[in-house]
């Protein structure tokens, strides 16, 4: 995809190309994902690649060799997990999270902690999709930000058992922590369909299809990681990108947004 993009652009007046991967260029790709031998963390964006194939390193190599033949600047953008808005994207947290807690304070359930005891206990941090956003804008319009590649988060960290009760004060539900074990949204959430299609009629919401707003297995996924993941992004603050967000503005701010456009119920 990447190759033939690139390929259809030659002859016109491309200035600069901007490729988003993610940290799956430091931790390997899903079929070898944390496997062997990893950069120790914080990830430096001048870590050697893996010696696995990925396909992170194959868009990185089409957008060099494209940007070479046909005379513009690159940039590649190494997220974190990205929330933001999106409806039917498979890989949401934000909008996974408020849907759960939605569903929790619906039933009067506790709102728990699904992951793992080294997501609870260790540090880590996000990446806001404006964030991206603007980095990729940043890298596009500035001599500094050309032909490197950056991590991008928000620039705080944070560990899940201060995180989780934030996010619970929100939705006025009791936050309960890890214990013992993981306990997935995969399995809490099985059969809860038709309690989405119950809330959405209730409060008038605008996408009665749960399946539309969260991906359980892709958190499940990312707070049920055994491993720290946790990027450095001095090199683009030194390069001069310094937007912030702290991660739990981030949510708040998305998840008032899915209450304005009736997405999750409002308070």
């Amino acid at each position: 995809m990447v190759r033939d993009l690139l390929a259809a652009l030659d002859g016109s007046p491309v200035v600069h190309a901007a490729l988003v991967t993610g940290l799956k260029h430091y931790l390997g790709p899903f079929d070898a994902y944390a496997q062997g031998e990893m950069p120790d963390t914080p990830f430096h964006e001048d870590e050697p690649r893996l010696d696995v194939p990925n396909f992170y390193y194959t868009q990185e190599d089409e957008l060099f060799a494209a940007a070479e033949r046909q005379g513009f600047t690159w940039s590649v953008h190494r997220s974190h997990t990205v929330i933001g808005h999106a409806v039917g994207n498979l890989m949401n947290m934000g909008l996974t999270l408020a849907t759960y807690a939605s569903i929790c304070r619906h039933l009067d359930r506790p709102f728990v902690f699904p992951g793992s005891e080294t997501q609870w206990n260790g540090v880590t941090d996000m990446t806001d999709s404006t964030v991206l956003a603007e980095q990729m804008v940043w890298a596009s319009t500035s001599p500094t930000g050309a032909n490197e590649a950056f991590n991008v988060v928000n620039g705080d960290i944070f560990r899940w058992r201060w995180m989780w009760p934030q996010l619970a004060a929100y939705f006025g539900v009791e936050p309960v922590g890890f214990d013992t074990n993981p306990r997935p949204l995969e399995q809490q959430m099985e059969g809860m369909n038709d309690v989405w299609t119950e809330i959405a009629t209730l409060h008038g919401l605008a996408e009665p299809d749960l399946g539309r707003l969260a991906s359980w297995w892709h958190t499940d996924a990312d707070l049920g990681r055994d491993i720290e993941v946790v990027t450095d992004i001095s090199k683009s603050r030194l390069a001069g990108f310094h937007t912030h967000h702290r991660t739990v503005d981030s949510f708040t701010a998305l998840f008032d947004r899915y209450r304005h456009e009736r997405l999750i119920p409002a308070a």
